[in-house]
Protein backbone atom coordinates (compact mmCIF):
# COMPACT_ATOMS: atom_id res chain seq x y z
CA UNK A 1 0.00 0.00 0.00
CA UNK A 2 1.32 3.31 -1.15
CA UNK A 3 -1.15 5.38 -0.90
CA UNK A 4 -3.96 6.25 1.30
CA UNK A 5 -7.87 5.85 -0.37
CA UNK A 6 -9.98 7.95 0.87
CA UNK A 7 -13.10 6.03 2.51
CA UNK A 8 -16.15 4.89 0.37
CA UNK A 9 -18.49 8.00 0.56
CA UNK A 10 -22.21 6.94 0.13
CA UNK A 11 -25.05 9.91 0.05
CA UNK A 12 -28.61 9.24 0.65
CA UNK A 13 -29.65 12.61 -2.18
CA UNK A 14 -29.04 10.72 -5.85
CA UNK A 15 -28.32 12.68 -8.83
CA UNK A 16 -30.22 11.71 -11.73
CA UNK A 17 -30.69 12.72 -15.27
CA UNK A 18 -33.82 14.41 -14.88
CA UNK A 19 -32.43 16.37 -11.73
CA UNK A 20 -31.65 20.31 -12.03
CA UNK A 21 -28.55 21.56 -10.80
CA UNK A 22 -26.61 24.29 -9.79
CA UNK A 23 -23.20 24.97 -8.96
CA UNK A 24 -21.65 28.17 -7.97
CA UNK A 25 -17.79 29.02 -6.07
CA UNK A 26 -14.69 28.58 -6.78
CA UNK A 27 -13.04 27.13 -10.29
CA UNK A 28 -13.59 23.81 -8.39
CA UNK A 29 -17.66 24.03 -9.18
CA UNK A 30 -16.19 24.71 -12.61
CA UNK A 31 -14.54 21.59 -12.76
CA UNK A 32 -16.91 19.46 -11.90
CA UNK A 33 -19.95 21.49 -13.67
CA UNK A 34 -17.92 21.18 -16.75
CA UNK A 35 -18.05 17.52 -16.00
CA UNK A 36 -21.93 17.06 -15.68
CA UNK A 37 -22.50 19.56 -18.61
CA UNK A 38 -20.11 17.36 -21.33
CA UNK A 39 -22.38 14.50 -19.49
CA UNK A 40 -25.42 16.10 -20.48
CA UNK A 41 -26.75 16.55 -17.10
CA UNK A 42 -29.00 19.55 -17.01
CA UNK A 43 -26.86 22.18 -14.78
CA UNK A 44 -26.31 25.77 -14.77
CA UNK A 45 -22.20 25.82 -14.67
CA UNK A 46 -20.74 29.27 -11.95
CA UNK A 47 -23.08 31.64 -13.90
CA UNK A 48 -21.47 34.60 -11.36
CA UNK A 49 -18.31 32.76 -12.79
CA UNK A 50 -15.11 32.19 -10.24
CA UNK A 51 -16.35 33.04 -6.35
CA UNK A 52 -13.57 32.08 -3.65
CA UNK A 53 -15.05 33.22 -0.50
CA UNK A 54 -18.25 31.77 1.34
CA UNK A 55 -19.84 35.27 2.32
CA UNK A 56 -19.40 36.68 -1.40
CA UNK A 57 -21.21 33.24 -2.82
CA UNK A 58 -24.06 33.26 0.10
CA UNK A 59 -24.42 36.94 -1.07
CA UNK A 60 -24.71 36.80 -4.52
CA UNK A 61 -27.26 33.62 -4.46
CA UNK A 62 -29.06 36.18 -2.18
CA UNK A 63 -29.57 39.29 -4.26
CA UNK A 64 -30.64 36.62 -6.63
CA UNK A 65 -33.55 36.18 -4.70
CA UNK A 66 -33.80 39.80 -3.71
CA UNK A 67 -32.46 42.43 -6.14
CA UNK A 68 -31.10 45.52 -4.12
CA UNK A 69 -28.84 48.87 -4.80
CA UNK A 70 -26.00 46.58 -4.32
CA UNK A 71 -25.07 46.24 -7.92
CA UNK A 72 -25.04 50.19 -8.42
CA UNK A 73 -22.79 51.28 -5.30
CA UNK A 74 -20.75 48.68 -6.50
CA UNK A 75 -19.51 49.26 -9.47
CA UNK A 76 -15.96 50.81 -10.67
CA UNK A 77 -14.60 51.96 -13.72
CA UNK A 78 -10.88 50.57 -14.62
CA UNK A 79 -9.05 50.55 -17.79
CA UNK A 80 -11.96 51.82 -19.72
CA UNK A 81 -14.42 48.92 -18.38
CA UNK A 82 -16.98 48.85 -15.89
CA UNK A 83 -16.70 45.85 -13.37
CA UNK A 84 -18.63 45.51 -10.19
CA UNK A 85 -16.72 44.73 -6.78
CA UNK A 86 -19.90 41.56 -5.98
CA UNK A 87 -18.85 39.54 -9.56
CA UNK A 88 -15.79 38.08 -11.62
CA UNK A 89 -13.90 40.10 -13.69
CA UNK A 90 -15.40 38.18 -16.98
CA UNK A 91 -18.48 40.85 -15.85
CA UNK A 92 -17.10 43.86 -17.69
CA UNK A 93 -18.55 45.91 -20.32
CA UNK A 94 -17.78 49.83 -21.74
CA UNK A 95 -20.70 51.24 -20.25
CA UNK A 96 -22.33 50.61 -16.78
CA UNK A 97 -25.82 50.11 -18.35
CA UNK A 98 -24.18 47.10 -20.21
CA UNK A 99 -22.75 45.52 -17.07
CA UNK A 100 -26.04 46.04 -15.52
CA UNK A 101 -27.86 44.33 -17.93
CA UNK A 102 -25.34 41.31 -17.77
CA UNK A 103 -25.15 41.66 -14.29
CA UNK A 104 -28.97 41.31 -14.22
CA UNK A 105 -29.60 38.85 -16.47
CA UNK A 106 -27.17 36.29 -14.63
CA UNK A 107 -29.19 37.36 -11.28
CA UNK A 108 -32.18 36.27 -13.12
CA UNK A 109 -31.05 33.24 -14.78
CA UNK A 110 -29.67 32.11 -11.29
CA UNK A 111 -33.39 33.20 -9.54
CA UNK A 112 -34.68 30.65 -12.23
CA UNK A 113 -32.46 27.73 -11.57
CA UNK A 114 -32.49 28.36 -7.72
CA UNK A 115 -36.43 27.83 -8.04
CA UNK A 116 -36.52 24.23 -9.55
CA UNK A 117 -32.67 23.31 -8.60
CA UNK A 118 -32.83 20.07 -6.76
CA UNK A 119 -28.93 20.20 -6.23
CA UNK A 120 -26.89 23.27 -5.65
CA UNK A 121 -23.35 22.65 -5.86
CA UNK A 122 -21.33 24.83 -3.47
CA UNK A 123 -17.12 25.34 -3.74
CA UNK A 124 -15.44 27.24 -0.99
CA UNK A 125 -12.32 28.27 -1.99
CA UNK A 126 -10.86 30.62 0.48
CA UNK A 127 -12.11 32.15 4.22
CA UNK A 128 -9.95 34.83 3.73
CA UNK A 129 -12.00 38.43 2.14
CA UNK A 130 -11.22 41.58 1.51
CA UNK A 131 -13.62 44.84 2.80
CA UNK A 132 -13.15 48.26 1.20
CA UNK A 133 -11.75 50.23 3.65
CA UNK A 134 -13.51 53.72 2.89
CA UNK A 135 -17.21 51.87 2.92
CA UNK A 136 -16.53 48.56 4.85
CA UNK A 137 -18.50 46.74 1.95
CA UNK A 138 -17.19 43.04 1.37
CA UNK A 139 -16.19 42.31 -2.25
CA UNK A 140 -15.78 38.84 -4.26
CA UNK A 141 -13.17 40.49 -6.58
CA UNK A 142 -10.64 43.37 -6.00
CA UNK A 143 -10.29 43.84 -9.61
CA UNK A 144 -6.69 44.96 -9.30
CA UNK A 145 -7.84 48.20 -7.28
CA UNK A 146 -4.87 48.92 -5.02
CA UNK A 147 -4.68 46.66 -1.91
CA UNK A 148 -4.01 49.14 0.56
CA UNK A 149 -7.35 50.42 -0.42
CA UNK A 150 -8.85 47.01 1.21
CA UNK A 151 -9.09 45.67 4.98
CA UNK A 152 -8.10 41.65 4.71
CA UNK A 153 -9.22 39.28 7.11
CA UNK A 154 -9.40 35.73 7.90
CA UNK A 155 -13.25 34.90 8.07
CA UNK A 156 -14.55 32.82 11.39
CA UNK A 157 -16.66 29.63 11.21
CA UNK A 158 -19.30 31.59 13.47
CA UNK A 159 -19.94 34.12 10.38
CA UNK A 160 -20.48 31.18 8.03
CA UNK A 161 -22.79 28.69 9.52
CA UNK A 162 -25.65 31.90 10.20
CA UNK A 163 -25.10 33.08 6.52
CA UNK A 164 -25.62 29.96 5.02
CA UNK A 165 -28.58 28.97 6.82
CA UNK A 166 -30.30 32.58 6.25
CA UNK A 167 -29.74 31.91 2.63
CA UNK A 168 -30.72 27.59 3.09
CA UNK A 169 -34.33 29.56 4.30
CA UNK A 170 -34.50 31.66 1.65
CA UNK A 171 -34.20 29.08 -1.21
CA UNK A 172 -35.76 26.73 0.84
CA UNK A 173 -39.36 28.97 1.17
CA UNK A 174 -38.19 29.08 -3.00
CA UNK A 175 -37.86 25.22 -3.18
CA UNK A 176 -38.27 22.97 -0.74
CA UNK A 177 -36.72 19.91 -2.21
CA UNK A 178 -32.99 21.30 -3.06
CA UNK A 179 -30.59 19.72 -1.58
CA UNK A 180 -27.16 21.53 -0.84
CA UNK A 181 -23.34 19.87 -1.83
CA UNK A 182 -20.81 21.71 -0.03
CA UNK A 183 -16.85 21.46 -1.02
CA UNK A 184 -14.09 22.99 -0.61
CA UNK A 185 -11.24 23.53 -3.31
CA UNK A 186 -8.14 21.24 -3.25
CA UNK A 187 -6.65 24.53 -5.02
CA UNK A 188 -4.11 26.06 -2.67
CA UNK A 189 -4.27 29.88 -2.73
CA UNK A 190 -0.36 29.98 -2.46
CA UNK A 191 -0.16 33.92 -2.38
CA UNK A 192 -1.73 34.03 1.39
CA UNK A 193 1.15 31.56 2.10
CA UNK A 194 1.09 28.02 2.45
CA UNK A 195 0.89 28.47 6.36
CA UNK A 196 -2.11 31.11 6.04
CA UNK A 197 -3.78 28.67 3.12
CA UNK A 198 -3.63 25.82 5.58
CA UNK A 199 -5.48 28.21 8.13
CA UNK A 200 -7.85 29.46 5.33
CA UNK A 201 -8.79 25.55 4.85
CA UNK A 202 -9.53 24.77 8.12
CA UNK A 203 -11.87 27.21 8.71
CA UNK A 204 -14.10 26.05 5.48
CA UNK A 205 -13.48 22.60 5.95
CA UNK A 206 -14.45 23.29 10.19
CA UNK A 207 -17.72 25.26 8.75
CA UNK A 208 -18.73 22.35 6.19
CA UNK A 209 -18.45 20.10 8.69
CA UNK A 210 -20.82 21.82 10.92
CA UNK A 211 -23.19 22.90 7.98
CA UNK A 212 -23.61 18.92 7.28
CA UNK A 213 -24.32 17.79 10.96
CA UNK A 214 -26.93 20.26 11.56
CA UNK A 215 -29.12 19.69 8.21
CA UNK A 216 -30.18 16.32 6.96
CA UNK A 217 -29.87 18.23 3.18
CA UNK A 218 -26.70 19.34 2.93
CA UNK A 219 -24.09 17.16 2.08
CA UNK A 220 -20.40 17.27 2.13
CA UNK A 221 -18.36 15.94 -0.76
CA UNK A 222 -14.56 15.29 0.18
CA UNK A 223 -12.48 17.09 -2.94
CA UNK A 224 -10.22 18.78 -0.62
CA UNK A 225 -9.04 15.34 1.07
CA UNK A 226 -9.11 13.39 -1.66
CA UNK A 227 -6.63 15.87 -3.98
CA UNK A 228 -4.39 16.55 -0.20
CA UNK A 229 -4.64 12.71 1.17
CA UNK A 230 -5.55 10.27 -1.51
CA UNK A 231 -3.26 11.88 -4.18
CA UNK A 232 -1.06 13.57 -2.28
CA UNK A 233 1.91 13.41 -5.13
CA UNK A 234 2.69 16.22 -7.31
CA UNK A 235 2.64 14.27 -10.43
CA UNK A 236 -1.36 14.60 -9.56
CA UNK A 237 -0.68 18.59 -10.73
CA UNK A 238 -0.57 21.27 -13.45
CA UNK A 239 2.93 22.78 -13.84
CA UNK A 240 2.14 25.12 -11.39
CA UNK A 241 1.92 22.80 -8.34
CA UNK A 242 -1.16 24.25 -7.27
CA UNK A 243 -3.83 23.22 -9.40
CA UNK A 244 -5.03 19.83 -10.01
CA UNK A 245 -4.00 18.28 -13.70
CA UNK A 246 -6.44 16.37 -15.54
CA UNK A 247 -5.43 12.90 -14.11
CA UNK A 248 -6.18 13.90 -10.70
CA UNK A 249 -10.06 16.06 -12.10
CA UNK A 250 -11.00 12.23 -13.69
CA UNK A 251 -10.16 10.62 -10.50
CA UNK A 252 -12.15 13.44 -8.30
CA UNK A 253 -14.81 13.07 -10.80
CA UNK A 254 -14.97 9.33 -10.55
CA UNK A 255 -15.40 9.56 -6.94
CA UNK A 256 -18.02 12.63 -7.82
CA UNK A 257 -19.97 10.18 -9.71
CA UNK A 258 -19.31 7.21 -7.26
CA UNK A 259 -21.46 8.99 -4.58
CA UNK A 260 -24.05 10.71 -5.94
CA UNK A 261 -25.53 9.34 -9.25
CA UNK A 262 -28.11 6.70 -9.00
CA UNK A 263 -27.40 3.10 -10.91
CA UNK A 264 -29.60 3.64 -13.85
CA UNK A 265 -28.05 7.46 -14.46
CA UNK A 266 -24.19 5.56 -13.87
CA UNK A 267 -25.22 3.49 -16.63
CA UNK A 268 -26.70 6.19 -19.03
CA UNK A 269 -23.37 7.99 -18.24
CA UNK A 270 -21.47 5.18 -19.79
CA UNK A 271 -23.19 4.54 -22.93
CA UNK A 272 -23.02 8.60 -23.40
CA UNK A 273 -19.14 8.38 -22.55
CA UNK A 274 -19.26 5.60 -25.55
CA UNK A 275 -21.28 7.35 -27.94
CA UNK A 276 -19.11 10.80 -27.18
CA UNK A 277 -15.82 9.14 -27.46
CA UNK A 278 -17.25 7.94 -31.32
CA UNK A 279 -18.53 11.65 -32.11
CA UNK A 280 -14.83 12.67 -31.31
CA UNK A 281 -13.28 10.27 -34.28
CA UNK A 282 -12.05 11.72 -36.85
CA UNK A 283 -11.97 9.66 -40.45
CA UNK A 284 -9.14 9.57 -42.89
CA UNK A 285 -11.91 9.33 -45.12
CA UNK A 286 -15.40 10.32 -44.70
CA UNK A 287 -16.86 8.96 -47.71
CA UNK A 288 -15.84 5.63 -47.14
CA UNK A 289 -18.20 2.73 -46.69
CA UNK A 290 -17.20 1.86 -43.19
CA UNK A 291 -17.50 4.96 -42.12
CA UNK A 292 -20.76 5.26 -43.14
CA UNK A 293 -21.53 2.42 -41.55
CA UNK A 294 -19.69 3.85 -38.46
CA UNK A 295 -22.20 6.68 -38.36
CA UNK A 296 -25.18 4.68 -38.68
CA UNK A 297 -24.34 2.58 -35.94
CA UNK A 298 -23.56 5.64 -33.30
CA UNK A 299 -26.84 7.18 -34.61
CA UNK A 300 -28.73 4.26 -33.73
CA UNK A 301 -26.74 4.69 -30.62
CA UNK A 302 -27.57 8.24 -30.24
CA UNK A 303 -31.28 7.59 -31.05
CA UNK A 304 -31.16 4.92 -27.85
CA UNK A 305 -30.03 7.55 -25.81
CA UNK A 306 -32.59 10.10 -27.04
CA UNK A 307 -35.55 8.56 -24.06
CA UNK A 308 -33.03 9.63 -21.84
CA UNK A 309 -30.82 12.75 -23.03
CA UNK A 310 -30.98 15.47 -25.05
CA UNK A 311 -29.20 14.43 -28.40
CA UNK A 312 -30.89 16.24 -31.06
CA UNK A 313 -28.27 18.35 -31.89
CA UNK A 314 -26.07 14.91 -32.10
CA UNK A 315 -28.12 13.37 -34.15
CA UNK A 316 -28.86 16.07 -36.48
CA UNK A 317 -24.69 16.45 -37.12
CA UNK A 318 -24.11 12.64 -37.96
CA UNK A 319 -27.25 12.91 -40.39
CA UNK A 320 -25.63 15.48 -42.13
CA UNK A 321 -22.80 13.49 -42.99
CA UNK A 322 -24.57 10.72 -43.64
CA UNK A 323 -24.60 10.19 -47.57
Amino acid sequence: MFRTEIEGQSSPAKLTYSSKVLTIGSCFSDSIGERLEKSKFDIKVNPFGTIFNPLSIFELLELSLERSEILEHATLKRDGYYLNYKFHSSFRAKTKDTLHKRMESALTEVRDRLAEADFIFITFGTAWVYEQLKTHMLVANCHKVPQKEFNKRLIAVEEIIPAFFTLKESINQLNPKAQFIITVSPVRHTRDTLALNSVSKSVLRLAAHYMQDMASDVHYFPAYEIMMDDLRDYRFFEKDLIHPNEQAIDYIWEKFIGTYLDEKSKHTLEKWAKVSQALNHKPFNPKSGSHQKFLKNTLEQLYQLKKDLPTEKEISLLKKQLK
